[in-house]
Formats: structure tokens, C-alpha cells, sequence
């Protein structure tokens, strides 16, 4: 019965994953080729030098962030967020950009009413409040996410998302 379980989740998740994967076009020729989603902006990957350096900028206690910890915690979440720039909108919005925006505010996604009418900018405060129960800091969110609920694995967390989805410390208006 477990084998079974496993087995239809595993279907469930290739079948989602292959969606939002490239789209395949005939060329002039009949053969296949992958067609790549154009990115909104060339953004150039930070170098891991540049992530350090980021990581120990951020104030405290985020600059101890483990960041490996950080994109292990992060493996949940990535079932239906993205984090990279231009990055497909999937069960949940992509978060290239998240700190410093309002809530309910990335274009072409259709957030909850919640979510939407929220007052707040995100910053690492904030967020921190949102991954330890969605539900119970924003209610009505359509988030199902249960939470962090380990304060480790949070900091964590936030450190990696700052780290992965562009944060600029000197552009940010934020404590945090």
C-alpha cells in the first residue's frame, strides 16, 4: 500500500513538473526543439564569493544563516515557488524580488483576497511571521502550508531566500 501511495505521488509530481517544463515546436523541417521562456531580465547569477558577502551583510541573526540548511528547507517550498528572475509563477508566485514588495503585488499571478488587501512590505520580520503559520498570520490565504516550525530552520530560510532572489541591502527599506 505505501509502495502504491509513493508511487501515484511520485506521478502526480512528474505530471506537474513536465507542465511547467519547455515547450517543444516543430522547426521548418519537422524536428523537435526546445523553445526557452525568455527571461524577463539577463540577471547575472551571483558568483559564491558574492553570496558570502551578501550572507554577512545581512543583520543579525540572518548573517549566521546556514544556507545550505537554508536550500534544504527551501526543497518544500520550490514544489510551487520559483526564485529565480523570470521564473514561472506555479501554485504559488515566484519570489525573485520579494523583499521590499507589498504582498498580493507580482504581476500575472492570482493571489487571494487576503493576500491582496495585506498592508504590510515584506522583510525578513514578516516573513518570518508568514512561515511559521500562513493561516494564522494572514487568514484567508490560499496557502495550505503548515509552517516552519523550528525558529533555526526559519532564520535559515530567510538568509537563503535574500541570498537567492536578489536582495539589495542598500536598495531595500527595510531593517531586515
Amino acid at each position: 500500500m505505501r509502495r502504491l501511495a509513493l508511487t501515484l505521488v511520485a506521478t502526480v509530481c512528474l505530471a506537474g513538473l513536465s507542465a511547467c517544463g519547455k515547450t517543444a515546436e516543430k522547426g521548418e523541417k519537422g524536428e523537435e526543439h526546445a523553445e526557452a521562456a525568455a527571461p524577463a531580465a539577463a540577471v547575472a547569477e551571483p558568483t559564491d564569493e558574492e553570496k558570502h558577502e551578501l550572507l554577512e551583510s545581512l543583520p543579525a541573526p540572518y548573517n549566521t544563516g546556514d544556507l545550505a540548511n537554508g536550500k534544504k528547507v527551501f526543497a518544500v517550498c520550490k514544489s510551487c515557488h520559483t526564485i529565480v528572475p523570470g521564473g514561472a509563477n506555479m501554485t504559488g508566485p515566484n519570489l525573485y524580488g520579494m523583499f521590499g514588495r507589498k504582498p498580493g503585488s507580482a504581476a500575472d499571478f492570482n493571489y487571494s483576497d487576503a493576500v491582496k488587501a495585506a498592508t504590510f512590505t515584506w522583510d525578513a520580520e514578516h516573513l518570518d511571521q508568514w512561515l511559521t503559520s500562513p493561516k494564522t498570520f494572514l487568514p484567508g490565504t490560499k496557502m495550505t502550508f503548515i509552517g516552519v516550525k523550528d525558529a533555526k530552520d526559519r532564520v535559515d530560510l530567510i538568509a537563503y531566500l535574500k541570498v537567492e532572489t536578489g536582495y539589495k541591502p542598500h536598495e531595500a527599506n527595510e531593517a531586515h
